[in-house]
């Protein structure tokens, strides 16, 4: 089992930046890819961004650009920063895990958290 953690949101003006972080713990050896997704008030979870443990990443064409995800080979700590933020990227982020690369493979998820980008 995996749990995962994230923090670091909170309320900005458009424009502005934000750093989210996921702490993973548990059998994290198990783990291929740690990803965030953002769910905007009344529509579905989007996939935002991936890192997988071979240090490759993939970004939604919505935030390449302004949004970099990092980590390292462990998947321990993964972490999204978050530059040139826009209204439009108001709602809850979760931190996604699993034994893949892919969103297929996401088992584990954490409890989310609110980054609310003001006009």
């Amino acid at each position: 089992q995996v749990q995962l953690v994230e923090s670091g949101g909170g309320l900005v003006q458009a424009g502005g930046s934000l750093r989210l972080s996921c702490a993973a713990s548990g059998s994290t050896f198990s783990l291929g890819a740690i990803a965030w997704y953002h769910q905007a008030p009344g529509k579905r979870r989007e996939l935002v961004a991936s890192f997988r443990s071979d240090g490759s990443t993939s970004y939604a064409d919505s935030v390449e650009g302004r949004f970099t995800i990092s980590g390292d080979s462990t998947l321990k700590t993964v972490t999204l920063q978050m530059d040139g933020l826009k209204p439009e990227d108001t709602g809850v982020y979760y931190c996604a895990a699993g034994g893949g690369w892919f969103p297929s493979d996401y088992d584990y998820w954490g409890q989310g958290i609110q980054v609310t980008v003001s006009p």
